[in-house]
Parts: structure tokens; sequence; C-alpha cells
């Protein structure tokens, strides 16, 4: 059986605010999970956005260099699990580059999909759980209190993680990036009216 695409709502090169080290990062597109306040609302329709395969994604990925790692958002990545295991399978099989994921589910909810098992065993860091804007804070990597940590290879600790950074990308053609976990008002508004499209 051939691996499945993934939909992919936008590739990020470089990144130092999206977990440790500089990061290539990849956004899924389409969500169900309808977080009130979520930072990423563009990436929750399921419509097609840009087909990639598993091997093309690794190798965008590898092409970057000085890069630590990637790291995995959406939209759900999850709710793409099949095409998730197998780009994490490829990625380890042909580099070192750590792997970072977030994710609205919980480490059981992920445990219980098809392909959850496979896709944890192939990430070196977890960020799960709903975002609740009741419970929104900045500390390292988690949007909202309710959110856990699971470190799940013995690559990071606590204390390799940086307070909550945020990047704004200007490109030439008047685009505007917005990512990581701007908490200041200004940035947040700036990212609602922003679409991100970086890939």
């Amino acid at each position: 059986m051939s691996a499945p695409s993934i939909n992919l709502h936008a590739f990020l090169p470089r990144s130092r605010a999206n977990g440790p080290g500089w990061r290539s990062v990849l956004w899924f597109q389409g969500c169900t999970l309808g977080c009130p306040g979520c930072f990423n609302p563009e990436t929750h329709a399921p419509e097609p956005r840009q087909w990639v395969s598993p091997a093309d994604l690794v190798a965008r990925c590898l092409a970057v260099r000085g890069t630590e790692g990637v790291t995995i958002s959406g939209g759900e990545p999850l709710q793409q699990a099949r095409g998730l295991s197998d780009f994490l399978q490829l990625l380890r099989t042909q580099s070192r580059l750590s792997v970072v994921l977030f994710s609205g589910y919980t480490r059981s909810e992920i445990e219980s999909l098809p392909w959850g098992y496979e896709v944890l065993g192939r990430v070196d860091l977890l960020i799960a759980g709903r975002y609740d804007r009741t419970q929104a804070c900045d500390d390292a990597l988690r949007a909202s209190r309710n959110q856990e940590t699971h470190f799940l290879t013995s690559r990071y600790a606590a204390a390799d993680l940086d307070r909550p950074l945020a990047e704004v990308i200007l490109h030439s053609d008047g685009r505007v990036i917005v990512t990581g976990f701007p908490t200041h008002p200004a940035c947040r508004s700036r990212r609602g009216a922003e679409q991100r499209d970086p890939g």
C-alpha cells in the first residue's frame, strides 16, 4: 500500500520560535477540534491546501542546512496520522533531526488512535492537549496551562526549553508571517489578521 500524501498548510524552513534550536516547521491542514481562540484558525478547513508525499516532505526538511530538528503543528497532525507516521519513519531513517509535535489531543487520546503509537515512537517532545484560552499562559511551548509536555526520549529535558518566543517574518511580496508564541495583544491581533503562507 502506497503512503498517503499529507495535506500541508505551510512549510517554514527555519524558525527559532517553535522548539529548541533552529527548526523547520510544518503546519498540517485540517482540524475538527475547534478550540476557541486557536492561534491558527486558517489551518482548520479540511479542504486540500497542498498535497505533499512523505518522501518529498522529508527531502524539503533535509535540504535546509543548520537545523536541529523539525516541529510539526497544525491544524491537527494526528488527523493525518498515517501520513505523519510515514513521514516520521522516513525522517528517522534518513537523519538525526529531532522531532517536536504539537497536538490538540492528549497523550492517551493519541495512543487510542490508529497509528498513534507509531507516531509517538518517532517523536522526541510532545506538547499535548486542547488549547483553553481561559488558562492561557506563557510557559515554554505551552499555550495554556492544561496542556502537558511529554519528553518521549532522552533528547530533551525541561532545561532545554526556552521562554516562549515569537517571530515576525516580512516577505518581499508583502506577506507577514507571525509564528511562535506571541503573547502581546498587538502581536496576537496582527497574527489573526494575516494569512500565514510561508510554504
